[in-house]
C-alpha cells in the first residue's frame, strides 16, 4: 500500500516485516521491528508504524498503550489510509462497530479503491444490517475484483437482503452465465443454484422456480432437497399428480418422514376421514417397520375405529416396552373420548396382565404370555396418564405399583418426581430426582433434570454441586456453566434466587444470559466471509435472519422476564442501606464520636473497593497469563466486560432504566406475548409516561383483550387519568380522549370492574383482579370482594394450583386489605383439593413435615459419616 509518509528502503523493509509479523500473529517480533523504526530519531513520530505498534498491543491486552500509541499515530498522518484503518481495527476489536464504520470511511478518503478496507467495511455493514451501504460497497467490490466469484455472489446477497429479487437474479444469472464455460460442476455451485432457486421462490415465481429446478436438475448435488423442493413446489402449483409421484419417491426413502406422510395426502387431495384411514392403513402393508403410518391415523379415527388402532398401538408399544409412549399420544389428549377409550384400555390391560399375562381375559389360551415388563410399562403409562389428567392420587398409586415391581429403572423415579412437582411439592420431586441421580451418577440426562428440580426447590448450593460432576476441575461448578452458555441453569438461578430474596444473585444470573445474547450476535462476524467462501449460501441466509429476532428466543424472554420483575420490586421497595441504618442508630451520639464514626465508614468503604479492584485486575492477568501460558500470544479481539457484583445491582439507582434494556427487544420480538405489553405497562406507569402506557395498553389489547391483568392495567390507568388529566398538555388530551374510546369506552372504573365481572366471572383469576379492583376503589367492599375469590365454588372453570397460589398470595400481600384471618380456612380448602400442594399445607402440619425433613437430613449426613468412617478404617 502506498504511504502518505514514505520511508526511506531500508526502514520501508522493517515496516514490512511489522505487517508480516501482525498477519503471522509474531506479534514480539513486530514490537521489536517496530522500536527499530522509532528509535531512529528522524522516524520516531513516523504515523503509521506507531499505528500498527498500537494495533500489535492491542493483540497482546495492553489495550491502553494500543489506543495510545494508534491516536499517536493519527495525530502525526491524518491523510494515512493505514492509521485510519488501523484505528478502524481498534475500534472493531472493542466491538465499537458504528466508530469502526466511521475509521474506514476516513480511510477510504485517502485510498478508494483498496480491496482490504472495503472488504473489512463491507464485514462491518452485514453485521450492522446497513444493507444499502453493504450493497455500495459490494458494488466497489465487484468493480475491482470482477474475476472473483465472491464478488458477484456478495452483491446479488445485497439485493437479495433488500428485497431486490429482479437485480439479486440478474447478477447470478450473469455470473453463472460466465461459469457455463467450465463443465466442473461441484457441490459448491449445486449450492449456488439451489441459492439462485431460493431466490426465485420468495420473489414469488413458482413456476420459474420449477423450471429452473428441471433445467439444472444434472447440476444439482443434492438430491433429497432437490426432491423435496420439486414436490413442494408442484403443490404450490397445484401439479397434483407429479407432487404423488415426487412424494412416493420420498417416503420410500425415508418411511419415518412425517412430513411426506401429510404431503402426499394434499398431493391425493384426500379430504374425508375415512379416506385418510384408509391411506394410512394401506402404507403400514407397505411399510411394515415404519412409525408414522400407525400413529398418524389415531388422529383422525373416532370411536369404535379409534379404539381399535389405538389398541394395537399400545399393546406394541406395551410389549416392546417403549419409554416415551405417553409423550408419542400426549397430543391425543385434546379429545375427552379419546381419553376415556385409553384409560378404559389400560385399566382392562393391568387386570388382565395382573390375573392372566394377556392384555384380555378372551386371549388366555391363545398362545405364551406377554413379558413380566409389559405390566411395568402399563404401570408407568397410567401414571403419567393420571398426572397429565391433574389425579396425583391415582398418578401415585401407579407409579409405586411400578416401583414396587422393578425398583431399579431410573424412568420411575423420574416420573414420580414429576408427578410430586405437578402437584405441588418441590421438594418431594427433588428428593426422587435425586435417588434417580444416585442409580446413574454417569447419566448427564439425569444429572441436569436433577439440578433443575433442586433449583426449583430453591436448593441452588446442591444443585451447583450436582451439576459438578460433569463440569470442569479447578473452575466452580457456576463459572463453568457461564462459560458454557448453559442457560437453562442460569435461568433457573435467577427464579430462584428471586423467590429467596436475593435479587442482586438474580440479576447477575439475567445479566449474565444476556451477556450470552450478546456474544451470539458477535458470533455471526466469523461467518460472514466464512460462508460466502464455502458457498454454504442458504444457511448464511438462515443464520442472517435468525440473528435479527434472536432475541425472542424463550431463554431470554424468561430471563428479561424475571429481571424486569426484580428490577419493579427494587423501584417499588429498595433495598434498605447498612450506613443508613447506622445513621438512624447514631443519632444521639456526640459529634466527635459521629466524625470519628464518619472516618471509620469511610475508609471501611475506600477498602472494600479497593480489594474488589485488585480482585478484579488479579483475575484479568491471571486469565491472560494461564491464556498466554496454553495458546501463546493470542489476539485479544473480546473487550473486557464490566464485573457483574451482585451488591451493585441490587442498589442501582436507575431499576427502571435498566428495566428497559431488558424490555425493548422483547417489544419487537416478543410482540405476540401479552406479558410483554403488560410489563411495558407497569414500567411505564411508574415512570408516569401517559403515552407509552397508552401504547402498551393497545398492544395488549389487540392481543388479548380479555386478559385478567390487562383489565387491572386499564382500571389503574383510568384512575391515573382522573388524577393528571388537568396538567395535561392539551394536545395529549385529545389524543388520549381519541384513543382510549374503544379501551375505556367513555365508562369509569366502577362500571368496567362491573362490566368484566359479569362477562369473565366463571374463571378465579378473572374473578381475583376484579376482587382487588372492587377493594381499592373503596375498601368498605372487602368483605364482598372476599367472598367472591375464597369461595372456590364450581362456577370457576380454572380452578388449580397456580390460580389459587395467586389468590393466597393476594391475601398475604394485602392486596385485599387485613385478612389474615381468612388465610388458614382458604388454604384448609385449597388443601382439601391440592393435599400434596406445599403452599395449602396447613401451619401445624408443614412444620412437621419441615421438622422430619431436617431430620432425614441429619440421620443421611449421620449414615453417610458413618460409611465414610468404615472405609477409611477398611482401607
Amino acid at each position: 500500500m502506498p504511504s502518505s509518509n514514505p520511508l526511506p528502503p531500508k526502514e520501508n523493509a522493517l515496516f514490512k516485516r511489522i505487517l508480516k509479523s501482525y498477519e503471522q500473529k509474531q506479534y514480539k517480533n513486530g514490537l521489536k521491528f517496530a522500536k527499530q523504526i522509532l528509535s531512529n530519531p528522524k522516524f520516531s513520530e513516523h504515523g503509521e508504524t506507531l499505528a500498527m505498534k498500537g494495533l500489535t498491543l492491542n493483540c497482546l491486552g495492553r489495550k491502553e498503550e494500543a489506543y495510545e500509541y494508534v491516536r499517536r499515530g493519527l495525530r502525526n498522518d491524518l491523510k494515512s489510509h493505514v492509521c485510519w484503518h488501523v484505528y478502524g481495527l481498534l475500534q472493531r476489536s472493542d466491538k465499537k462497530y458504528d466508530e469502526a464504520i466511521k475509521c474506514y470511511r476516513n480511510a477510504l478518503k485517502w485510498d478508494k479503491d483498496n480491496i482490504q478496507i472495503l472488504r473489512d467495511l463491507s464485514l462491518l455493514q452485514i453485521q450492522m444490517r446497513d444493507l444499502e451501504g453493504y450493497r455500495d460497497t459490494r458494488y466497489q467490490l465487484l468493480m475491482l475484483r470482477p474475476a472473483q466469484r465472491v464478488s458477484w455472489i456478495g452483491y446479488a446477497m445485497s439485493f437479495h437482503l433488500l428485497g431486490d429479487y429482479k437485480n439479486a437474479l440478474n447478477i447470478l444469472n450473469t455470473f453463472l452465465d460466465q461459469q457455463q464455460k467450465g463443465s466442473n460442476f461441484d457441490y459448491e455451485h449445486s449450492e449456488l443454484l439451489l441459492y439462485q432457486n431460493m431466490v426465485i421462490q420468495e420473489s414469488g415465481d413458482f413456476q420459474q422456480a420449477l423450471t429452473h429446478l428441471k433445467v439444472y436438475n444434472d447440476q444439482i448435488v443434492d438430491k433429497l432437497t432437490y426432491k423435496e423442493l420439486l414436490g413442494d413446489l408442484c403443490l404450490k402449483l397445484k401439479q397434483f399428480d407429479k407432487a404423488e409421484k415426487v412424494y412416493k419417491e420420498l417416503m420410500k426413502r425415508n418411511p419415518e418422514n412425517t412430513l411426506y406422510y401429510i404431503k402426499l395426502i394434499e398431493a391425493k387431495r384426500l379430504t374425508e376421514t375415512d379416506e385418510i384411514i384408509m391411506f394410512y392403513l394401506d402404507l403400514v402393508e407397505k411399510y411394515p417397520k415404519a412409525m408414522p403410518p400407525k400413529r398418524l391415523p389415531l388422529n383422525y379415527a373416532q370411536g369404535d375405529q379409534f379404539r381399535n388402532l389405538v389398541d394395537k398401538y399400545l399393546r406394541r408399544g406395551l410389549t416392546k416396552g417403549v419409554p416415551p409412549l405417553f409423550v408419542d399420544l400426549r397430543s391425543l389428549y385434546v379429545d375427552p373420548l379419546k381419553v376415556e377409550i385409553i384409560e378404559k384400555l389400560l385399566l382392562q390391560y393391568v387386570d388382565c396382565l395382573q390375573s392372566y399375562g394377556k392384555y384380555s381375559d378372551t386371549e388366555t389360551n391363545n398362545g405364551p404370555k406377554e413379558p413380566a415388563s409389559t405390566l411395568l410399562w402399563t404401570y408407568y403409562y397410567l401414571a403419567q396418564h393420571y398426572d397429565h389428567l391433574s389425579k396425583a392420587e391415582e398418578a401415585l398409586k401407579y407409579i409405586d405399583l411400578a416401583i414396587n415391581h422393578t425398583p431399579t429403572l431410573i424412568e420411575l423415579f423420574v416420573a414420580k418426581g414429576r408427578i410430586f412437582k405437578h402437584a405441588g411439592d418441590p421438594l418431594e420431586a427433588c428428593k426422587w430426582l435425586d435417588e434417580a441421580q444416585a442409580l446413574d451418577t454417569a447419566d448427564r440426562y439425569i444429572n441436569s433434570k436433577c439440578a433443575k428440580y433442586m433449583l426449583r426447590a430453591n436448593k441452588i448450593k446442591e444443585a451447583e454441586e450436582i451439576c459438578s460432576k460433569f463440569t470442569r476441575e479447578g473452575v466452580s461448578a457456576m463459572e463453568n456453566l457461564n462459560e458454557m452458555q448453559c442457560m437453562w441453569f442460569q435461568t433457573e438461578c435467577a427464579l430462584a434466587y428471586q423467590r429467596l430474596g436475593k435479587y442482586g444473585e438474580s440479576l447477575k444470573k439475567c445479566h449474565e444470559i444476556d451477556r450470552h445474547f450478546t456474544e451470539i450476535i458477535e458470533d455471526q462476524f466469523d461467518f460472514h466471509t466464512y460462508c460466502m467462501r464455502k458457498m454454504t449460501l442458504r444457511s448464511y441466509m438462515g443464520l442472517l435472519r435468525l440473528e435479527d429476532v434472536l432475541r425472542g428466543h424463550p431463554f431470554y424472554f424468561k430471563a428479561a422476564r424475571c429481571a424486569i420483575e426484580v428490577y419493579l420490586h427494587l423501584f417499588d421497595k429498595p433495598l434498605k442501606d447498612e450506613n443508613a441504618e447506622q445513621d438512624i442508630d447514631i443519632e444521639n451520639l456526640a459529634p466527635s464520636e459521629l466524625k470519628k464514626l464518619r472516618n471509620k465508614q469511610r475508609k471501611a468503604r475506600r477498602k472494600a473497593e479497593q480489594e474488589i479492584a485488585q480482585a478484579a485486575q488479579a483475575q484479568v492477568k491471571k486469565d491472560q497469563y494461564h491464556k498466554s501460558k496454553q495458546q501463546g500470544d493470542v489476539e485479544a479481539d473480546t473487550p473486557q466486560l464490566d464485573e457483574l457484583i451482585p451488591e451493585k445491582l441490587a442498589k442501582v439507582s436507575d431499576p427502571l432504566e435498566q428495566a428497559i434494556k431488558f424490555l425493548q427487544p422483547l417489544q419487537s420480538l416478543a410482540k405476540n406475548r401479552i406479558e410483554t405489553h403488560l410489563m411495558a405497562f407497569e414500567i411505564y406507569y411508574r415512570k408516569e409516561k401517559v403515552l407509552l402506557m397508552l401504547q402498551s395498553l393497545k398492544r395488549g389489547y389487540s392481543v388479548s383483550e380479555n386478559n385478567p391483568k390487562l383489565h387491572s392495567c386499564l382500571i389503574q390507568f383510568s384512575d391515573f387519568l382522573k388524577r393528571v388529566r388537568d396538567s395535561l398538555d392539551e394536545t395529549v388530551k385529545e389524543v388520549l380522549e381519541k384513543e382510549t374510546e374503544t379501551l375505556l369506552r367513555k365508562k369509569n372504573s366502577t362500571e368496567l370492574n362491573s362490566e368484566y365481572l359479569s362477562k369473565q366471572g366463571d374463571s378465579i383469576e378473572a374473578t381475583l383482579e376484579c376482587c382487588k379492583v372492587l377493594y381499592q376503589l373503596n375498601p368498605n367492599n372487602q368483605e364482598c370482594a372476599l367472598k367472591l375469590v375464597t369461595s372456590l365454588d364450581n362456577k370457576f372453570k380454572d380452578v388449580n394450583i397456580q390460580t389459587c397460589a395467586n389468590v393466597l398470595k393476594a391475601l398475604k400481600s394485602g392486596a385485599l386489605g387485613d385478612c389474615d384471618s381468612l388465610i388458614e380456612d382458604f388454604k384448609l380448602r385449597c388443601h382439601k383439593l391440592f393435599p400434596y400442594c406445599t403452599d395449602f399445607r396447613p401451619a401445624a402440619a408443614a412444620a412437621s413435615l419441615n421438622l422430619s425433613n431436617s431430620c432425614d437430613a441429619n440421620n443421611h449426613a449421620k449414615s453417610t459419616s458413618a460409611t465414610e468412617l468404615q472405609n477409611s478404617n477398611s482401607n
